[in-house]
């Protein structure tokens, strides 16, 4: 796990302050979290290409696992963020065909292995990673992002020369670069509390997207496509069985806690006491001889929002080695701005703050790598929300859109007078969906929906409230692109693995973990559970409508006992309704008020009225708020909350 920099200039003659190495160190440097072991820089021969890297020593600790590293006769060079975890097997190929190894490292393999097969590599890798590799015969850059997005890649374009970086910030460490806001993505922001998967909240930079990769050519071609297919194994399975279905899911589960134990350096859990977290102790336990060590986090004033008994139960059952860490509002307050820089752009997960202690605590202990239960709740309809929109779709909404337009337009003016004045947005802009013929499901929930977003912007501002729409209509597009034929779960799961996955969750995990320089992986992501969940009939998954991860609690209810198992879904989240009415109200009423980003874009007299409610308790809109502040907060250590002309 690391953090990679690279610069391309597109002349050869006009290389002065665009390539050197203190420029390439000075980018680096602000990554040093990603990678506290060691670092290097690399120019090529003609100087239209460097690369800058920090290590986080997880594979091959000896020196030869340093980067960038090339191949012995020059021509290709690699900087990688991530790991392998078939990396043995393509080395064996590789070694069969003749290639010569100087490390046990898997960033050599793919550096051999895009010799061998050139592009064709990414479809061969399993495991999470950002890289590029470039090609000093044809002058050319190559580079990918995993599957699923667990590793961060962003980039920008100048006039005549190319960046890339694992986190934004070393983007704009480039003295020829500037950081301008990019006002098309608040709107997405607001909706689902990040930035789209493409773009980001500074304009003119991007992100290349899960399961694409990328080819660079020095007269500026710039081509982004996609190397994988999540619906590559729809239609195998329409006669499987349910019983078949739920041993599948467990041997895929198996195999891939398994591949994830791949370390030279201490692994762990961390440990919420869910079913999700409980099944990675369960299945490490049964391939370890020695004590798991596994890492929870609890409320010091707030129980309710605690799992410790449940955490507790699992490490009694499974002997774990065990830490704890207890917070409460004065410590979340202390590291709020700090967390917004690790973020690069505002992530709006209340999640991020309870992380960040869980992984200081991680690293303390002397664990650097630890699973983690991302992924499971989207694939097996874990959320009671989710079980909702289930059956609301199939009950209410394809009903309903079946109606003529100018019915839906009726009720939707029917329905602004009803719900507006109570604050009901959310109602509201499912029927504003119905009647200007968008999606239904848009990937998790809408924060400020646009009905809100609408009340929320300044009158004749600049927020585009269509904005999330006709990002979701992409989505739409690539979708059906890929297959002809979807139902609304494998809909759900293609917007969840394309926007909320891999922009707000694996974000805030890759962000908040590396914050604390510790790598944190993902077994229920494994793509080839990601496909065989995607391809499963909806009566597999959801057989009696009524309990969420259905088959996925059948599936292990002889690897951990039932209470676990069926014990009701609390969820990883942290007391912001509670934090945000007393202890950080007045910040956060401060910080909103005073930010001249605010002052431009909404409606203040709206957000003042949001505040002073949630303040008196007549309404719960801490999540909202959270919002709110995380991008007041965002501008101002980013912008120096300096005024928009």
């Amino acid at each position: 796990m690391c953090g990679i920099v690279g610069i391309v200039a597109f002349s050869t003659n006009q290389t002065d302050g665009i390539i050197s190495s203190n420029i390439l160190q000075r980018m680096s440097d602000l990554v040093v979290h990603r990678g506290p072991d060691s670092d290097g820089q690399w120019i090529s021969r003609t100087n239209t290409c460097g690369f800058a890297f920090r290590r986080l020593s997880i594979i091959d600790l000896s020196v030869a696992g340093n980067q960038p590293m090339t191949t012995p006769d020059g021509q290709f060079c690699i900087v990688f963020n991530g790991e392998i975890y078939n990396y043995l097997d393509l080395r064996k190929e590789l070694e069969d065909r003749g290639h010569k190894f100087k490390s046990r490292t898997d960033t050599e393999v793919i550096l051999h292995g895009y010799e061998e097969w050139g592009a064709k590599i990414v479809e061969r890798l399993s495991g999470m990673f950002a890289f590029a590799i470039w090609d000093e015969e044809r002058q050319e850059l190559f580079g990918a992002r995993d599957r699923l997005g667990k590793k961060p890649l962003y980039y920008t374009f100048a006039s005549n020369f190319f960046v890339f970086a694992s986190e934004i910030k070393s983007i704009f460490a480039h003295p020829k670069l500037t950081k301008q806001i990019n006002f098309d993505e608040i709107p997405n922001y607001l909706n689902f509390g990040t930035s789209s998967n493409r773009k980001t909240l500074f304009d003119n930079v991007f992100k290349i997207p899960p399961a694409h990769c990328f080819r660079l050519s020095l007269n500026g071609k710039f081509i982004v496509q996609r190397y994988w297919n999540p619906f590559s194994q729809v239609g195998k399975f329409e006669s499987i069985t349910f019983d078949e279905a739920s041993q599948e899911i467990i041997r895929l589960l198996r195999l891939a806690v398994k591949d994830r134990m791949m370390s030279d350096v201490p692994f762990g859990v961390f440990l919420s006491g869910g079913i999700d977290s409980g099944l990675n102790v369960a299945l490490m336990a049964e391939l370890m001889d020695r004590p798991i060590d596994t890492f929870t986090v609890g409320f010091k004033e707030l129980a309710k929002y605690n799992e410790l008994e449940y955490a507790n139960k699992i490490v009694d059952l499974f002997k774990t080695n065990h830490h704890e860490i207890l917070i409460d509002h004065k410590d979340a307050f202390e590291i709020l701005e700090r967390i917004v820089w690790f973020e690069d752009e505002p992530n709006a997960d209340p999640v991020c703050i309870p992380l960040f202690f869980l992984s200081k605590l991680t690293r303390e202990s002397g664990t650097i790598v630890v699973q983690v239960g991302e992924g499971s709740d989207e694939q097996f309809v874990g959320y009671p929300w989710l079980l909702r929109d289930y059956k609301f779709y199939r009950r209410v909404w394809k009903p309903f859109n079946q109606l003529p337009n100018f019915v839906k337009k009726g009720v939707y003016r029917i329905g602004k007078q009803i719900f507006k004045p109570f604050g009901q947005y959310l109602p509201l802009d499912f029927i504003r969906r119905s009647a200007n013929n968008e999606e239904y499901y848009w990937s998790g929930i809408s924060i400020f929906s646009p009905s809100e977003i609408d009340v929320l912007s300044v009158e004749n501002g600049t927020l585009d409230i269509s904005q999330p729409w006709r990002y979701v209509e992409t989505l739409h597009s690539e979708a059906n692109r890929l297959i002809k034929h979807f139902d609304f779960l494998q809909w759900v799961l293609f917007t969840e693995i394309s926007q909320r996955l891999s922009e707000l969750l694996l974000m805030r995990v890759d962000k908040i973990g590396m914050a604390n320089s510790i790598e944190a992986r993902v077994p229920f992501l494994d793509y080839r559970i990601v496909e065989f969940t995607m391809a499963l009939p909806s009566k597999i998954k959801v057989p009696n409508g009524n309990t969420t991860k259905y088959i996925l609690k059948k599936a292990v209810e002889n690897v951990l006992p039932n209470e676990i198992i069926y014990r009701r879904k609390q969820g990883f989240w942290a007391p912001v309704n509670e934090w945000l009415r007393n202890p950080w109200f007045e910040y956060a009423k401060s910080k909103i008020n005073n930010s001249n980003l605010f002052n431009v874009l909404f409606n203040m007299e709206y957000i003042n009225n949001l505040l002073a409610k949630h303040h008196e308790g007549t309404i719960n809109r801490g999540f909202h708020i959270f919002t709110l502040l995380e991008l007041a907060l965002w501008y101002e250590v980013f912008f120096d909350n300096q005024k928009i002309k």
